[in-house]
Protein backbone atom coordinates (compact mmCIF):
# COMPACT_ATOMS: atom_id res chain seq x y z
CA UNK A 1 0.00 0.00 0.00
CA UNK A 2 1.12 3.70 -0.46
CA UNK A 3 -0.37 7.03 -0.55
CA UNK A 4 -1.39 7.06 -3.99
CA UNK A 5 -3.18 3.75 -3.33
CA UNK A 6 -4.69 4.01 0.32
CA UNK A 7 -6.86 1.38 -0.19
CA UNK A 8 -4.26 -1.69 -2.37
CA UNK A 9 -3.39 -4.29 -0.91
CA UNK A 10 0.61 -5.98 -1.69
CA UNK A 11 1.09 -9.06 -2.82
CA UNK A 12 2.23 -9.89 0.88
CA UNK A 13 -1.06 -8.61 2.41
CA UNK A 14 -3.72 -10.54 -0.40
CA UNK A 15 -1.81 -13.46 0.53
CA UNK A 16 -3.00 -13.00 4.63
CA UNK A 17 -6.37 -12.56 3.24
CA UNK A 18 -6.41 -15.38 1.21
CA UNK A 19 -4.10 -18.04 2.96
CA UNK A 20 -2.40 -18.69 0.01
CA UNK A 21 1.41 -18.76 -0.49
CA UNK A 22 3.15 -15.53 -2.08
CA UNK A 23 4.93 -17.89 -4.29
CA UNK A 24 1.20 -18.83 -5.25
CA UNK A 25 0.17 -15.61 -6.13
CA UNK A 26 2.96 -14.29 -7.49
CA UNK A 27 2.80 -17.38 -10.13
CA UNK A 28 -0.96 -16.71 -10.65
CA UNK A 29 -0.30 -13.36 -11.31
CA UNK A 30 2.52 -13.84 -13.82
CA UNK A 31 0.26 -16.42 -15.24
CA UNK A 32 -2.42 -13.62 -15.70
CA UNK A 33 -5.02 -15.68 -13.47
CA UNK A 34 -4.66 -12.88 -10.47
CA UNK A 35 -3.02 -9.81 -12.41
CA UNK A 36 -2.50 -6.89 -10.09
CA UNK A 37 -4.42 -3.84 -10.14
CA UNK A 38 -1.64 -1.42 -10.42
CA UNK A 39 1.36 -0.81 -9.42
CA UNK A 40 3.16 0.93 -6.68
CA UNK A 41 5.72 3.66 -7.09
CA UNK A 42 8.38 1.26 -6.51
CA UNK A 43 7.06 -1.22 -8.99
CA UNK A 44 4.98 -3.81 -6.86
CA UNK A 45 1.92 -5.01 -7.30
CA UNK A 46 -1.13 -3.99 -5.79
CA UNK A 47 -4.28 -5.60 -5.30
CA UNK A 48 -8.10 -5.15 -4.31
CA UNK A 49 -10.67 -6.64 -2.94
CA UNK A 50 -12.06 -7.61 -6.22
CA UNK A 51 -8.54 -9.56 -6.35
CA UNK A 52 -9.64 -11.14 -3.46
CA UNK A 53 -12.66 -12.48 -4.41
CA UNK A 54 -10.56 -13.24 -7.68
CA UNK A 55 -7.88 -15.41 -6.01
CA UNK A 56 -10.88 -17.43 -4.61
CA UNK A 57 -12.51 -18.03 -8.22
CA UNK A 58 -9.14 -19.00 -9.27
CA UNK A 59 -8.47 -21.49 -6.09
CA UNK A 60 -11.94 -23.24 -6.59
CA UNK A 61 -11.32 -23.61 -9.93
CA UNK A 62 -7.90 -25.34 -9.79
CA UNK A 63 -9.25 -27.10 -6.80
CA UNK A 64 -11.68 -28.82 -9.09
CA UNK A 65 -8.82 -29.77 -11.55
CA UNK A 66 -8.60 -27.31 -14.29
CA UNK A 67 -5.96 -26.09 -15.88
CA UNK A 68 -4.98 -22.75 -15.42
CA UNK A 69 -5.12 -21.92 -19.08
CA UNK A 70 -9.14 -22.92 -18.66
CA UNK A 71 -8.90 -20.72 -15.49
CA UNK A 72 -7.35 -17.73 -17.04
CA UNK A 73 -10.13 -17.64 -20.04
CA UNK A 74 -12.97 -18.18 -17.59
CA UNK A 75 -11.52 -14.96 -15.21
CA UNK A 76 -11.09 -12.90 -18.07
CA UNK A 77 -14.25 -13.42 -19.66
CA UNK A 78 -13.33 -15.37 -22.72
CA UNK A 79 -15.59 -18.08 -21.33
CA UNK A 80 -18.13 -19.24 -18.72
CA UNK A 81 -17.40 -21.44 -16.30
CA UNK A 82 -20.66 -23.61 -17.68
CA UNK A 83 -18.98 -24.12 -20.85
CA UNK A 84 -15.08 -25.32 -19.13
CA UNK A 85 -17.02 -27.36 -16.73
CA UNK A 86 -19.01 -29.10 -19.43
CA UNK A 87 -15.47 -29.70 -21.19
CA UNK A 88 -13.72 -30.60 -17.66
CA UNK A 89 -16.69 -33.52 -17.14
CA UNK A 90 -16.20 -35.10 -20.21
CA UNK A 91 -12.07 -35.24 -19.71
CA UNK A 92 -12.96 -36.62 -16.33
CA UNK A 93 -15.34 -39.42 -17.99
CA UNK A 94 -12.31 -40.20 -20.15
CA UNK A 95 -10.11 -40.40 -17.31
CA UNK A 96 -12.35 -42.33 -15.32
CA UNK A 97 -13.01 -44.95 -18.04
CA UNK A 98 -8.82 -45.20 -18.70
CA UNK A 99 -8.46 -46.10 -14.37
CA UNK A 100 -11.43 -48.35 -14.53
CA UNK A 101 -9.51 -50.30 -17.65
CA UNK A 102 -6.35 -49.94 -15.63
CA UNK A 103 -7.76 -51.51 -12.81
CA UNK A 104 -9.44 -54.42 -14.38
CA UNK A 105 -6.31 -55.37 -16.08
CA UNK A 106 -4.29 -55.05 -13.22
CA UNK A 107 -6.77 -57.22 -11.01
CA UNK A 108 -6.71 -59.66 -14.02
CA UNK A 109 -2.99 -59.65 -13.84
CA UNK A 110 -3.20 -60.31 -10.78
CA UNK A 111 -5.99 -62.84 -10.43
CA UNK A 112 -3.84 -65.15 -13.00
CA UNK A 113 -0.23 -64.08 -12.03
CA UNK A 114 0.13 -63.25 -15.75
CA UNK A 115 3.80 -62.74 -17.45
CA UNK A 116 4.97 -59.66 -18.99
CA UNK A 117 3.94 -61.11 -22.07
CA UNK A 118 0.56 -61.71 -21.02
CA UNK A 119 -0.60 -58.42 -19.36
CA UNK A 120 1.00 -56.69 -22.28
CA UNK A 121 -1.58 -58.78 -24.40
CA UNK A 122 -4.91 -58.37 -21.63
CA UNK A 123 -4.19 -54.48 -21.56
CA UNK A 124 -3.96 -54.05 -25.52
CA UNK A 125 -7.28 -56.01 -25.55
CA UNK A 126 -8.99 -54.05 -23.08
CA UNK A 127 -7.72 -50.69 -24.65
CA UNK A 128 -9.21 -51.50 -28.10
CA UNK A 129 -11.15 -48.53 -29.86
CA UNK A 130 -14.93 -49.98 -30.25
CA UNK A 131 -15.11 -50.08 -33.92
CA UNK A 132 -11.89 -52.50 -33.42
CA UNK A 133 -13.67 -54.26 -30.94
CA UNK A 134 -17.01 -55.10 -32.98
CA UNK A 135 -14.70 -55.96 -35.62
CA UNK A 136 -13.15 -59.04 -33.79
CA UNK A 137 -17.07 -60.06 -33.06
CA UNK A 138 -18.13 -59.46 -36.76
CA UNK A 139 -15.60 -61.94 -37.79
CA UNK A 140 -16.28 -64.83 -35.02
CA UNK A 141 -19.80 -64.56 -35.54
CA UNK A 142 -19.02 -64.99 -39.19
CA UNK A 143 -17.55 -67.99 -38.54
CA UNK A 144 -19.10 -69.42 -36.02
CA UNK A 145 -22.52 -68.67 -37.43
CA UNK A 146 -22.10 -67.98 -40.60
CA UNK A 147 -23.66 -69.91 -43.73
CA UNK A 148 -25.79 -71.83 -41.11
CA UNK A 149 -29.02 -73.41 -42.39
CA UNK A 150 -31.41 -71.62 -39.86
CA UNK A 151 -35.16 -70.31 -40.09
CA UNK A 152 -34.62 -66.77 -41.63
CA UNK A 153 -35.80 -65.22 -37.89
CA UNK A 154 -33.29 -67.22 -36.03
CA UNK A 155 -30.75 -66.12 -38.77
CA UNK A 156 -31.26 -62.09 -37.79
CA UNK A 157 -30.98 -62.97 -34.20
CA UNK A 158 -27.62 -64.99 -34.75
CA UNK A 159 -26.56 -61.75 -37.10
CA UNK A 160 -27.85 -59.13 -34.71
CA UNK A 161 -26.03 -60.56 -31.76
CA UNK A 162 -24.95 -57.85 -29.50
CA UNK A 163 -21.39 -58.77 -28.02
CA UNK A 164 -20.19 -54.79 -26.81
CA UNK A 165 -18.26 -52.99 -24.03
CA UNK A 166 -20.24 -50.41 -23.04
CA UNK A 167 -18.82 -47.21 -22.81
CA UNK A 168 -18.76 -46.50 -19.18
CA UNK A 169 -17.95 -50.29 -18.12
CA UNK A 170 -17.26 -51.99 -15.16
CA UNK A 171 -14.27 -53.39 -13.88
CA UNK A 172 -15.94 -56.92 -14.27
CA UNK A 173 -17.24 -56.17 -17.79
CA UNK A 174 -13.55 -54.97 -18.81
CA UNK A 175 -12.57 -58.44 -16.98
CA UNK A 176 -15.14 -60.24 -18.38
CA UNK A 177 -14.35 -58.38 -22.21
CA UNK A 178 -10.46 -59.42 -22.06
CA UNK A 179 -11.36 -63.32 -21.13
CA UNK A 180 -13.89 -62.86 -24.62
CA UNK A 181 -11.39 -61.57 -26.83
CA UNK A 182 -8.90 -64.06 -26.15
CA UNK A 183 -11.39 -66.88 -26.47
CA UNK A 184 -13.11 -65.69 -29.66
CA UNK A 185 -10.07 -65.30 -31.15
CA UNK A 186 -8.85 -68.62 -30.75
CA UNK A 187 -9.15 -70.89 -34.05
CA UNK A 188 -9.70 -73.85 -31.95
CA UNK A 189 -12.39 -71.98 -30.15
CA UNK A 190 -14.03 -71.21 -33.19
CA UNK A 191 -14.11 -74.55 -34.65
CA UNK A 192 -15.57 -76.19 -31.92
CA UNK A 193 -17.94 -74.03 -31.23
CA UNK A 194 -19.16 -74.01 -35.33
CA UNK A 195 -19.41 -77.99 -34.94
CA UNK A 196 -21.75 -77.36 -31.19
CA UNK A 197 -24.33 -75.09 -33.71
CA UNK A 198 -24.10 -77.37 -36.42
CA UNK A 199 -25.58 -79.72 -33.66
CA UNK A 200 -27.54 -77.44 -32.18
CA UNK A 201 -29.82 -75.00 -34.22
CA UNK A 202 -33.04 -76.03 -35.72
CA UNK A 203 -33.06 -76.57 -39.01
CA UNK A 204 -35.75 -75.09 -41.25
CA UNK A 205 -38.97 -77.60 -41.68
CA UNK A 206 -37.30 -79.98 -38.90
CA UNK A 207 -37.83 -80.62 -35.10
CA UNK A 208 -35.58 -79.00 -33.11
CA UNK A 209 -32.04 -81.49 -32.35
CA UNK A 210 -32.63 -83.51 -29.79
CA UNK A 211 -29.54 -82.30 -27.72
CA UNK A 212 -30.89 -78.61 -28.23
CA UNK A 213 -32.47 -78.85 -24.76
CA UNK A 214 -30.06 -79.21 -22.82
CA UNK A 215 -28.74 -75.48 -23.86
CA UNK A 216 -31.97 -73.85 -24.61
CA UNK A 217 -33.40 -74.86 -21.44
CA UNK A 218 -32.89 -73.72 -17.93
CA UNK A 219 -35.04 -76.58 -16.70
CA UNK A 220 -32.73 -79.19 -17.53
CA UNK A 221 -29.48 -78.25 -15.84
CA UNK A 222 -32.15 -77.37 -12.63
CA UNK A 223 -33.05 -80.91 -12.82
CA UNK A 224 -29.92 -82.31 -12.59
CA UNK A 225 -28.41 -79.37 -10.05
CA UNK A 226 -31.33 -80.98 -8.15
CA UNK A 227 -30.50 -85.01 -8.64
CA UNK A 228 -26.79 -83.98 -6.92
CA UNK A 229 -28.46 -82.29 -4.05
CA UNK A 230 -29.40 -86.06 -3.64
CA UNK A 231 -26.71 -87.61 -4.59
CA UNK A 232 -27.81 -89.59 -7.33
CA UNK A 233 -24.70 -90.99 -8.72
CA UNK A 234 -24.78 -90.56 -12.74
CA UNK A 235 -24.19 -94.17 -13.04
CA UNK A 236 -26.87 -95.75 -10.67
CA UNK A 237 -30.13 -96.54 -11.74
CA UNK A 238 -32.02 -93.51 -10.07
CA UNK A 239 -30.24 -91.78 -12.65
CA UNK A 240 -31.66 -93.08 -15.88
CA UNK A 241 -35.28 -91.78 -14.71
CA UNK A 242 -34.00 -88.50 -14.52
CA UNK A 243 -32.64 -88.81 -18.08
CA UNK A 244 -36.60 -90.28 -19.18
CA UNK A 245 -37.81 -87.25 -17.00
CA UNK A 246 -35.70 -85.07 -19.80
CA UNK A 247 -35.73 -86.67 -23.12
CA UNK A 248 -38.51 -89.34 -22.62
CA UNK A 249 -37.80 -91.11 -26.52
CA UNK A 250 -35.05 -88.43 -27.51
CA UNK A 251 -32.45 -90.13 -29.38
CA UNK A 252 -30.29 -90.48 -26.32
CA UNK A 253 -27.28 -90.77 -28.47
CA UNK A 254 -28.19 -87.56 -30.37
CA UNK A 255 -27.97 -86.00 -27.59
CA UNK A 256 -24.82 -87.07 -26.07
CA UNK A 257 -23.35 -85.87 -28.76
CA UNK A 258 -24.78 -82.32 -28.22
CA UNK A 259 -23.83 -82.33 -24.79
CA UNK A 260 -20.03 -83.55 -25.26
CA UNK A 261 -19.63 -81.17 -28.31
CA UNK A 262 -20.91 -78.25 -26.25
CA UNK A 263 -18.76 -79.62 -22.95
CA UNK A 264 -15.54 -79.53 -25.36
CA UNK A 265 -16.01 -75.81 -27.03
CA UNK A 266 -16.33 -74.44 -23.42
CA UNK A 267 -20.38 -72.87 -24.64
CA UNK A 268 -20.76 -72.46 -21.02
CA UNK A 269 -17.93 -70.73 -20.29
CA UNK A 270 -18.93 -68.71 -23.47
CA UNK A 271 -22.36 -67.99 -22.00
CA UNK A 272 -21.62 -66.54 -18.90
CA UNK A 273 -18.62 -64.12 -19.99
CA UNK A 274 -21.02 -62.72 -22.56
CA UNK A 275 -23.85 -62.60 -19.60
CA UNK A 276 -21.20 -60.55 -17.72
CA UNK A 277 -20.03 -58.26 -20.62
CA UNK A 278 -23.86 -56.87 -20.42
CA UNK A 279 -24.24 -56.87 -16.93
CA UNK A 280 -26.28 -59.34 -16.56
CA UNK A 281 -27.14 -61.62 -13.76
CA UNK A 282 -25.77 -65.09 -15.57
CA UNK A 283 -27.19 -68.18 -14.17
CA UNK A 284 -24.93 -70.22 -11.69
CA UNK A 285 -22.20 -71.80 -13.89
CA UNK A 286 -23.55 -74.93 -14.97
CA UNK A 287 -20.58 -76.98 -16.06
CA UNK A 288 -20.76 -79.87 -13.00
CA UNK A 289 -24.29 -80.71 -14.45
CA UNK A 290 -23.37 -80.55 -17.79
CA UNK A 291 -20.50 -83.30 -17.50
CA UNK A 292 -23.52 -85.29 -14.46
CA UNK A 293 -25.74 -85.54 -17.33
CA UNK A 294 -23.28 -86.86 -20.33
CA UNK A 295 -22.01 -89.68 -17.60
CA UNK A 296 -25.34 -90.08 -17.20
CA UNK A 297 -25.70 -90.69 -21.06
CA UNK A 298 -22.58 -92.35 -21.60
CA UNK A 299 -23.65 -95.11 -19.08
CA UNK A 300 -27.13 -95.49 -20.42
CA UNK A 301 -26.02 -95.59 -24.01
CA UNK A 302 -23.53 -98.26 -23.14
CA UNK A 303 -26.28 -100.30 -21.26
CA UNK A 304 -28.39 -100.09 -24.37
CA UNK A 305 -25.36 -101.06 -26.53
CA UNK A 306 -25.42 -104.51 -24.02
CA UNK A 307 -28.77 -105.16 -24.46
CA UNK A 308 -28.37 -105.10 -27.87
CA UNK A 309 -25.87 -107.20 -28.32
CA UNK A 310 -26.67 -109.69 -25.58
CA UNK A 311 -23.64 -108.74 -23.45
Amino acid sequence: MDDEHPHALTIGQLADRTGLSVRTLRFWSDEGAVPPVSRSASGYRLYDAGSVARVELVRTLRELGLGLDDVCRVVSGRTTVAEVADAHVAAIDAQIRALKVSRAVLSTVSKRGSTAEETAMMNRLARLSAVERTQIIDEFKEEVFGGLTVDPQLGDRLRNLSITLPDDPTPEQVDAWIELAELVRDPGFRTRLRIWMELNTPVPGWSCPPGASIWWARQVVRTVADARRRGLAPEGPAAAEVLSELFGDADRAAVLRSLEAGIEAGAERYRRLVARLRGQNAFPDATDELRWLARALHTADQADGNSRTGG
